[in-house]
């Protein structure tokens, strides 16, 4: 009989009921294209040409990217799934009843981090955009801000459009993206034909060879760059690798979770991330430079009625993006840690606060190399919470769960105080030998004092943190007893 204490349960964490779980493989590739379709996305392989790939090393170094993140994505699919739980109640089973609000909190951090960063690109586009059509840009920098009262204006009204489909709740989720997908696909195919036939030909950029070949600038560097690229493509999902529990307990069976995911990320990943480069190489033929964001392509395109399709366009996905991808899992992540106080809006209105009071517009300037810094720096902590994860569920407890358990306090994954031991030095095991890379490779400090192992190490951060965190944790827990071993 499922009699959960109340103080660890509430509407939106609870279980999903048969009669709630009502997304089909439709509804899961939906929510993928509707995620995948974004500004960040169509200038993620644009960003690999200018590293000095062309434009198959590109394409395919992030279609690979999302084909190995796309497994932790199934595999971790799976028990929100079978047993109706979101990410955080998942995380009971293997950090315990409290030690699962440390990986909650860490996953939504980056999530508010996200939001933030994705509410200043919606708004920003809306900002280049009347600024091309009406020439209302420029101004005086706000004190404080460092940005003008116009740019100000766009990113409030974006976080705006937010707050209101967050209020309404996760379903209106599940139908955003379900009408978003098919415009978004749409406007990216149309994108892609306007490109070719105004260049006759998709220009210099498909026909230019790697910058690492025989007598290249960069001859003998490839795979410097790609091994690096290749985990920050990793690292540019491993967001939604761990809490995809939070979408997948809506799904109708398995195959509706597996299938929908396995269409949607990888296959339109790859094809969005080829209409940014080769729209990009028409832009060299069309206006003699490459433009690589959208937002300002479009604004050059010209035209009132472009123009609006363009901001509707440029609105919606960065919408159906930034709701999915960053708002469920914070949003979650502060439920579980007062379930009788905090319900999906407060998560919700926490995760917008958090987003705007970062300064996203700073926080961009600062960050550095959006590749090498942002990307694979998070990954090694999702790398290390992901592994701990997927071991517990799928090698310690072969995917059976006490689902009681995960809603008692002192129940079969109380562990000691609320916390695994096990779980807690898996992470730091995963996690530490990253750091010195990620403080070298960031400025913080000089490159050249961190040794060499932990700058190729870091290299490979979410690999590294995620074989290194699941090891550990899987050797830990061998040594418990078998009868505390819940489920």
């Amino acid at each position: 009989m499922f009699a959960p204490d109340p103080t660890l349960i509430n509407e939106d964490i609870a279980p999903t009921p048969p009669e709630g779980r009502t997304w089909s493989v439709l509804n899961m590739a939906a929510l993928w294209i509707g995620m995948v379709v974004c500004v960040p996305t169509y200038m993620l392989a644009g960003g690999l040409v200018q590293n000095g790939m062309n434009w198959w090393q590109a394409v395919l170094t992030v279609s690979l990217g999302n084909l190995i993140v796309l497994i932790p994505m199934l595999l971790n699919g799976h028990p929100g799934t079978k047993y109706g739980i979101p990410f955080p109640v998942l995380s009971r089973a293997s950090f315990g009843i409290y030690g699962a609000n440390i990986a909650a909190v860490m996953r939504g951090l980056v999530a508010c981090g996200w939001f933030g960063i994705q509410t200043w690109i919606g708004g920003a586009a809306v900002y280049q955009l009347l600024d091309v059509v009406f020439g209302w840009g420029g101004g005086e920098a706000l004190p404080v801000l460092g940005i003008n009262a116009l740019q100000f204006a766009c990113f409030m009204a974006f976080w705006l459009l937010q707050v209101i489909v967050i209020w309404r709740g996760i379903e209106s989720i599940r139908v955003l993206e379900t009408w978003a997908a098919p415009f978004l696909v749409v406007m990216g195919l149309m994108l892609l034909g306007w490109a070719y036939v105004k260049a006759e030909g998709f220009g210099p950029m498909l026909s230019a060879p790697s910058q690492f070949g025989p007598g290249q600038p960069k001859e003998g560097q490839f795979w410097s760059v790609f091994f690096p690229s290749l985990t920050a493509m990793v690292g540019f999902w491993a967001t939604l690798s761990l809490n995809i529990p939070d979408f997948t307990r809506y799904a109708k069976s398995q195959r509706d979770q597996m299938l929908g995911q396995a269409i949607g990320l990888p296959t339109f990943m790859t094809l969005f991330s080829f209409i940014g480069v080769a729209v990009t190489s028409a832009t060299v033929v069309i206006y003699g430079e490459a433009i690589f964001d959208p937002t300002v392509l479009l604004g050059r395109m010209g035209g009132g009625l472009s123009i609006v399709v363009a901001l509707i366009a440029l609105t919606l996905a960065t919408l159906s993006t930034n709701i999915a991808a960053n708002v469920v899992s914070p949003a979650n992540a502060v439920i579980n840690l007062r379930p009788q106080r905090f319900s999906f809006r407060m998560g919700g209105m926490v995760t917008a606060g958090l987003g705007m009071a970062i300064f996203p517009w700073k926080l961009l300037e600062s960050a550095g190399n959006y590749v090498f810094v942002w990307l694979v720096g998070y990954s090694a902590l999702l790398g290390a919470i992901g592994g701990v994860i997927i071991i517990d569920y799928f090698v310690v407890r072969k995917t059976e769960l006490d689902l009681n358990g995960l809603y008692q306090p002192r129940g079969p994954y109380w562990y000691r105080g609320g916390y695994n031991p096990a779980a807690m030095v898996a992470l730091a095991a995963g996690i530490l030998p990253c750091v010195p890379g990620f403080l070298g490779t960031a400025g913080i400090v000089e490159a050249s004092a961190v040794p060499a192992i932990f700058m190729t190490l870091y290299t490979y951060a979410w690999f590294v943190s995620f074989g290194l965190a699941s090891t550990v944790y899987l050797a830990l827990m061998r040594r418990t007893s078998r009868q505390s071993l819940p489920g």
